[in-house]
């Protein structure tokens, strides 16, 4: 556990101080991502929002050379999708927004997947599939569970639908840097890895696979596909370890009731 972060009571307020103010950029997204406008209208409504509305930072600008503040991942492209101002978006596609916001000195990170009118069924499912997979794994968190526990859960709820687990990306340790220990896998066995404490903060991410989990990457050096061109989908919350089981630390208002 050496080189887990633990927070205090202290940093865990100010962790949850930024989750609240994520969960109010996907509220404000959530009325103006449809159909017809761009994944780059998205990246500049979101930055705005983040700079001058909430004045936070967009902890994903700048990290690791990239230039904008969320990931758009739509259809087949598994995570890592970079905002463009010549894709508008259809009304048959899924699109899954990931976006990070850093406000004093804590990081969190949420991702959420959004669907339109003419979006297959087919499509719906994996989507609805992989939302309940994500919770599956976050309902087992608690102290003296294991990071296996995590990934049982979320790799047996995925492949009982019939779907795969990308394992090439898994969630991780969040705080004052985006990427801390521990590595979350999405997939396990139960009673192994990591036994969980009080006070650690992590994001849980799975990315499910309507067909084969094989990805790859594309030659921009950030895109992220399916190898088949099969849907993927992905949702992510930012979570804390309590005394006594876990808090979401992203939770938004319409997810309250789950």
């Amino acid at each position: 556990m050496n080189n887990i972060y633990i927070k205090n009571p202290t940093e865990i307020e100010l962790m949850r101080q930024s989750g609240k103010l994520l969960a109010q950029v996907f509220k404000m997204l959530d009325q103006f991502i449809k159909p017809g406008i761009t994944t780059m209208d998205i990246n500049d409504k979101t930055e705005n929002f983040i700079v001058n509305i909430l004045g936070a930072r967009p902890a994903s600008k700048g990290q690791y050379g990239y230039q904008y503040v969320l990931n758009t991942s739509i259809n087949e492209v598994v995570c890592h999708g970079i905002p463009n101002r010549n894709y508008k978006i259809k009304n048959s596609d899924i699109i899954n927004v990931d976006i990070t916001l850093e406000k004093n000195g804590f990081i969190a990170d949420s991702s959420k997947m959004y669907l339109f009118s003419a979006t297959p069924l087919s499509a719906k499912n994996l989507v609805k599939t992989t939302y309940a997979a994500m919770w599956e794994g976050i309902k087992v968190v608690r102290p003296g569970a294991h990071l296996g526990d995590v990934g049982y859960a979320i790799q047996n709820h995925a492949e009982r639908a019939g779907y795969s687990v990308v394992r090439e990306y898994c969630g991780h340790g969040i705080g004052r840097e985006m990427h801390e220990s521990p590595q979350i896998l999405h997939y396990g066995h139960r009673d192994t890895g990591l036994m969980l404490k009080e006070g650690m903060t992590f994001t849980i991410e799975p990315m499910i696979n309507q067909g084969s989990a094989k990805i790859k990457t594309k030659k921009d050096g950030w895109t992220v596909v399916t190898r088949d061109k099969k849907l993927s989908a992905q949702w992510e919350h930012t979570i804390l370890v309590t005394n006594d089981g876990y808090e979401v630390l992203t939770i938004r208002d319409e997810e309250l009731v789950v």
